[in-house]
C-alpha cells in the first residue's frame, strides 16, 4: 500500500475482476497447518497494541503516496475498543501542532506493524475487519518483505477506497510492477463493506498467492503472471494495518467527508504453510473420490500418461514435492506434455529435466498449479473410475482439481 519515497498511482494500480474472469469464486478456504502468530485484541478499553506484537510507524512525510494525516502512536488513534476489537481512528484533529509534508497536519492516524517482531514466509495470513468509508479514507492490511522497496516485495491483503465502499483490491508490488504498475485484483460485493466485519486473507506457497474475501477467492498469480518480472515473494514478510487520509489514490476528503473513521479489526491470524518441500513421498489423494495420482506401469517410462487409481501405498503413487518446484515419482517428474501450457494439456511421467513443464506447486488450498501455465492440475470431465486421465485446466476450484497429500 504506502511505499517509502515512492509515489503510487490512480486507478491504473489495479487490474479489476468483477465477475467471472478469475475462476473458483465460491471456494470455502482450506485448513492449511497451526496457528503460528495471532492477536484477538482482547485487551480493556482504552489501552494500546501489544508491544511483543505490534510497533508503530510514525510521521506526516506522506509515506511516498502525498498522504495527508500524521501518523501517531496515541491511544486517540489506535486503541482497544473493550469489545475484543482494535481501533485504528483517522481524525481532524492536530492537538500538538504536528507538522506534515504540506505544512501544519490536518489529520492524524496509526500505523502499526510486526517488523521486527514478525515474520513469516508463506501461509495463510487472515484479518477480520470493518473498515471505515469516505471520499479521502483509504483503510488497508498488507505486508513488506523489507525496507528496500519494491525490490523486497509487496503484498496488498485488503485496500479499500472510501468512495467505492462496495470493492476490495489485492495487489503485489515488485521489481518492474511498482507503484501504478503493481499486479492485483478486486472484488465487488452488493452492499459496502463498512456495514460489517469481512474475512480478508491470502494463502500464499512457492510460486503461488490466492486472495479471499470471506473465503471466496477472488484473484490469483503466479510468476507467470507478472509480465516477465522478477517474482520476489519467496522470502519472510512482516504485516501492516493502517488507515490513510487522502493520497494520490484515493484523492483528499471532501465536504462530504466524515470524522473520526475508524477501522475495527476483530482478529489477525497467520496460518503454516505445511507442505514445506521436503522431498519426502507421499500420496496424492484426490477429493473428488479419494483415489491417488498413480504411475500406470509397474515401471516408469516417459510419456506414461498419470491415472487416478485406488490408494495402495506402492512407490507408484508416492510423490515428493520438492523445493525446486518438482513432483517426483519412482526417479521421474510430473509433467505437462510437450511442454503445453493450454487447457486439456495432458498430465504425464517424464525423465526430470528443469523445464518449466515440470514447475509445479501445491498451494494451501489443495490446488497443484503448473507455473508457466498457471492451470490446475483436473481429473479428466471429473471421472470418478479407476484409470481416470489427468490434465491441465483452468483453476476452478472444484473438487476434481483438490489435492491432499497423505
Amino acid at each position: 500500500m504506502r511505499k517509502p519515497r515512492l509515489l503510487l498511482a490512480a486507478t491504473a494500480m489495479l487490474l479489476t475482476l468483477t465477475s467471472g474472469l478469475v475462476a473458483g469464486t465460491s471456494r470455502a478456504e482450506a485448513d492449511i497447518g497451526p496457528v503460528t502468530w495471532s492477536d484477538e485484541f482482547n485487551a480493556a478499553a482504552g489501552t494500546s497494541v501489544d508491544g511483543s506484537k505490534w510497533k508503530f510507524d510514525i510521521g506526516g512525510g506522506g509515506w511516498g503516496n502525498n498522504e495527508l494525516q500524521y501518523y501517531t502512536d496515541s491511544t486517540r488513534n489506535v486503541y482497544h475498543d473493550g469489545q475484543g476489537h482494535l481501533a485504528i481512528t483517522a481524525r481532524r484533529e492536530n492537538p500538538s501542532n504536528l507538522q506534515c509534508h504540506y505544512g501544519t497536519c490536518q489529520y492524524t492516524s496509526g500505523r502499526i506493524l510486526t517488523a521486527e517482531k514478525f515474520t513469516q514466509t508463506y501461509g495463510r495470513f487472515e484479518a477480520s475487519i470493518k473498515i471505515p468509508r469516505g471520499q479521502g479514507i483509504w483503510p488497508a492490511f498488507w505486508m513488506l518483505g523489507g525496507p528496500n522497496w519494491p525490490g523486497d516485495g509487496e503484498i496488498d491483503i485488503m485496500e479499500n477506497i472510501g468512495s467505492v465502499p462496495n470493492t476490495v483490491h489485492g495487489t503485489v508490488h515488485g521489481p518492474g510492477y511498482s507503484g501504478g504498475d503493481g499486479i492485483g485484483g478486486s472484488r465487488t460485493v452488493g452492499a459496502p463493506l463498512g456495514d460489517a466485519f469481512h474475512r480478508y486473507a491470502i494463502e500464499w506457497s512457492p510460486n503461488l498467492i490466492i486472495w479471499y474475501l470471506d473465503g471466496s477467492e477472488y484473484f490469483r498469480i503466479t510468476p507467470a503472471s507478472l509480465r516477465g518480472n522478477r517474482w520476489v515473494f519467496d522470502h519472510p514478510f512482516f504485516m501492516i494495518m493502517n488507515v490513510a487520509v487522502g493520497g494520490n489514490w484515493p484523492g483528499p476528503p471532501n465536504a462530504g467527508t466524515t470524522f473520526p473513521q475508524t477501522m475495527l479489526i476483530d482478529y489477525v491470524r497467520v496460518s503454516a504453510w505445511t507442505d514445506g518441500g521436503s522431498g519426502s513421498g507421499a500420496a496424492l489423494r484426490s477429493n473428488l473420490n479419494g483415489r491417488c495420482i498413480d504411475i500406470p506401469r509397474a515401471e516408469p517410462v516417459d510419456a506414461a500418461p498419470l491415472q487416478m487409481y485406488d490408494c495402495n501405498g506402492t512407490a507408484a503413487q508416492q510423490w515428493s514435492v520438492n523445493g525446486d518446484g518438482t513432483v517426483r515419482a519412482m526417479g521421474k517428474c510430473m509433467d505437462a506434455a510437450a511442454a503445453g501450457t493450454a487447457n486439456g494439456t495432458p498430465i504425464q511421467l517424464y525423465t526430470c529435466n528443469g523445464t518449466g513443464a515440470q514447475r509445479f506447486t501445491l498451494s494451501p488450498a489443495g490446488d497443484l498449479v503448473n507455473i508457466p501455465a498457471n492451470r490446475c492440475v483436473d481429473v479428466v470431465d471429473g471421472n470418478t473410475a479407476n484409470g481416470a486421465r489427468l490434465q491441465l485446466w483452468d483453476c476452478t476450484g472444484a473438487p476434481n482439481q483438490k489435492w491432499t497429500r497423505s
